[in-house]
């Protein structure tokens, strides 16, 4: 069986997601992955993901 690297997962994973944010017409960006991945590597909390999140809408990023 393949076996892959949390960053393989995680890179798989974006891929998909991005695939299913156009089908619904959702502008998703690279900046907003980076977000999700900088998580996903317990680099930011919950809460600090939601406030960046929240923060860049607010913003029109």
């Amino acid at each position: 069986m393949f076996n892959m690297s949390k960053e393989e997962k995680l890179n798989f994973d974006i891929a998909n997601l991005k695939q299913d944010f156009a089908i619904e017409n959702m502008n998703i960006t690279d900046e907003d992955f980076d977000i999700i991945k900088r998580y996903s590597n317990d680099e930011i909390s919950e809460s600090e993901m939601i406030n960046i999140i929240t923060n860049n809408t607010l913003k029109g990023v």
